[in-house]
């Protein structure tokens, strides 16, 4: 009913035979030519047919090899040396295991846990990167096959990422000391070598990546390399202007507002941005019209009087421009 497995006399099985695939195959027709041979080998539907068991299990042996990157590039570097001292770990003395079928409750959860186990994820990772510090750093790794480098996200204070810090992260149940530098912005990758997930049995780990998302502030806001805020400016300050004091990310800053400013301009301060490779970048503060909430009544008569004498009409411009 069967044919036997293609292996020479020397136990070299050619895995691109068994699975009826050409050696260019990518790893979706791999995927696509093991899902149909198994099913149709399966011993729940060839129950008792001990051939087309024992060809279920040459299929699922080339699909061990050629569905894992790393053992298919040494399956395909050392050909029918492959099974020699280990060093295929498919298809050598030891290597091929028995499967357990009564473990699953169908083919399908056989499938899904043969095609995860043979995806090239390094075990081990999962969950594991937490954060040591309180208000803390979401994290939420993804790991990247076939190379063992992981990725998480980490969440950092505005104020942090200005000025740079240190944190504490657990990864893998290790505690790792993190800089944070001064400046770094959303979107930022920091690389910490040696830290990511590791490959049973050989002891080669991976880096960890840590994508970095800056919460945001209150008041200041990161647009490309500039820093921006706003300015509330007083109806007095607007059209007397003068000095006023306002806030900077450094502290207090004093800034002259040319009288009759318009609401919506901006007022540079230079060197007040944030940091980056070539020093501090610049401060952009947008005025905004405050006007007073509420009275008093010296307040009161004092604009009352404004109106009383005011000469200017700030709609002029507005008056021969009617759509009628």
């Amino acid at each position: 009913m069967c044919n036997e497995g293609p292996m020479a006399s020397s136990g070299y099985r050619d895995y691109w035979q068994t699975l009826g695939v050409g050696r260019g195959a990518d790893s979706d027709t791999i995927k696509r030519a093991f899902r149909k041979l198994a099913r149709q080998y399966h011993p729940d539907v060839n129950p008792g047919d001990r051939a087309a068991e024992a060809r279920f299990k040459e299929i699922n042996e080339a699909y061990e090899v050629l569905g894992d990157p790393g053992k298919r590039q040494r399956y395909e570097q050392f050909g029918r040396y492959f099974n020699v001292g280990g060093m295929g770990g498919a298809g050598g003395s030891g290597a091929r295991s028995e499967v357990d079928f009564g473990r699953y409750g169908n083919f399908d959860e056989f499938i899904k846990d043969l095609l995860g186990r043979s995806s090239g994820f390094a075990s081990g990772f999962g969950s594991a990167v937490g954060t040591g510090f309180p208000g803390g750093m979401g994290v939420g790794p993804r790991a990247q096959a076939p190379n063992l480098d992981a990725e998480a996200s980490i969440s950092v204070p505005f104020a942090d990422a200005f000025r740079g810090c240190e944190r504490t992260l657990s990864v893998n149940q290790e505690r790792v000391q993190v800089r944070i530098p001064a400046g770094v912005k959303a979107g930022s990758k920091l690389r910490l070598k040696g830290k990511g997930n590791l490959q049973p049995g050989t002891g080669r780990r991976g880096d960890l990546y840590l994508l970095i998302q800056v919460q945001p502030h209150p008041v200041w806001r990161l647009e490309g390399d500039i820093l921006r805020g706003d300015l509330p400016l007083a109806i007095d300050e607007v059209a007397l202007g003068g000095d006023v004091a306002v806030p900077t990310p450094d502290g207090s800053a004093t800034v002259t507002i040319p009288a009759g400013i318009q609401a919506g301009r901006s007022l540079r301060l230079r060197g007040k941005g944030w940091p980056g490779r070539n020093g501090r970048g610049d401060l952009l503060l947008t005025v905004q019209v405050h006007p007073p909430q509420q009275l008093s009544s010296r307040e009161r008569e004092l604009l009352e009087a404004l109106r009383a004498v005011r000469d200017d009409d700030p709609r002029a411009a507005m008056a021969d421009q009617s759509l009628l």
